[in-house]
């Protein structure tokens, strides 16, 4: 749940954040909302993955897998 709840609140910071950065530069609210909802989107989900891959990563860490002996 806590993941889920991170995740959330990420993309809505992120939507702001490229709303608002979209328009600054076009100023034509229109590409701003397109760019703002694109990209937030693509990114969550490279977020989620990136979250993922690190815990798949501590995973391995905390249970090394030792090779057999020769």
């Amino acid at each position: 749940m806590r993941f889920a709840m991170k995740t959330l609140t990420y993309a809505t910071m992120h939507l702001t954040v490229a709303v608002a950065v979209a328009w600054v530069l076009t100023r034509d609210w229109r590409i701003a909302l397109a760019v703002g909802l694109v990209e937030p989107l693509v990114q969550t989900v490279a977020f989620t993955l990136h979250e993922r891959a690190w815990a798949k990563a501590d995973r391995r860490a905390s249970n090394p897998v030792i090779p057999a002996a020769a």
